[in-house]
């Protein structure tokens, strides 16, 4: 089957990573993950993923911790870094050709970002994750997926999420909350539709590039997605 998508960017939450466990990473979810990616790597989709830290590490109220924000956005970076790793473990194991590539240098565990680099990769027919965010501070891995995908010319960014789409309220606390097939993204604005943070939804609406979110827990989705059948919610 002709696939509408060559290049993508997958956004995944760390929390996804949680599992049945309350911390850290499941050993299953990993598993699957690796082998919906396998799916679309082996239908000629080039891939490039990043991946949020919440697992491992949230940034926390300063005020509570004494943690100051920069310090603690750090630390989220380098959680990223471990489910990066984590889930490179995990689709090596299926047979696929991965490479880590960190916005902070770390040589012994990742090559460094490189943008022409990451799309040589890419061409190669690597997966490509892209670990510790922007590399900066202030930033989600919502902006560093966003910044990412542009930067690499990514058709589409696929945001993989416990829901099945964009909601009018949170469907898991609104039972009557109505799905959208479609949006644009003036409309998620004006109706303070939380896709992802401000700075990542803007990148996206002024480079012209295309999200879909979806459910990455239900077997199968991803490869319907890449294949443009209607998963999820399209925003354009």
């Amino acid at each position: 089957m002709q696939q509408k998508y060559k290049r993508i960017l997958l956004k995944l939450s760390g929390e996804s990573l949680i599992g049945t466990s309350n911390f850290g990473l499941d050993p299953v979810v990993l598993k699957q993950y690796a082998q919906e990616i396998k799916t679309i790597h082996d239908a000629g989709v080039e891939v490039a993923i990043v991946i949020g830290g919440g697992n491992i590490y949230r940034g926390m109220n300063e005020s509570e911790t004494g943690i100051e924000r920069a310090h603690g956005d750090y630390m989220g970076m380098l959680a990223t870094v471990i489910n990066g790793m984590a889930l490179q473990a995990s689709m090596e194991k299926e047979g696929l050709f991965t490479r880590l590539l960190s916005a902070i240098k770390m040589e012994q565990i990742a090559e460094p970002y490189i943008r022409r680099r990451a799309i040589r990769h890419l061409e190669k027919k690597r997966i490509v994750i892209f670990g510790a965010g922007t590399g900066n501070p202030y930033f989600t891995t919502d902006t560093a997926g966003s910044l990412r995908a542009i930067e690499i010319k990514a058709d589409v960014i696929l945001k993989g999420t416990r829901v099945d789409g964009i909601y009018s309220a949170d469907p898991e606390k609104n039972p009557s909350a109505t799905k959208y097939e479609t949006i644009s993204f003036r409309e998620c604005i004006d109706k303070n539709l939380k896709v992802m943070d401000m700075t990542a939804f803007t990148l996206c609406m002024e480079n012209k590039l295309p999200i879909i979110v979806f459910d990455m827990n239900k077997p199968g989705n991803l490869l319907k997605v890449v294949n443009g059948e209607k998963v999820g919610t399209l925003v354009k």
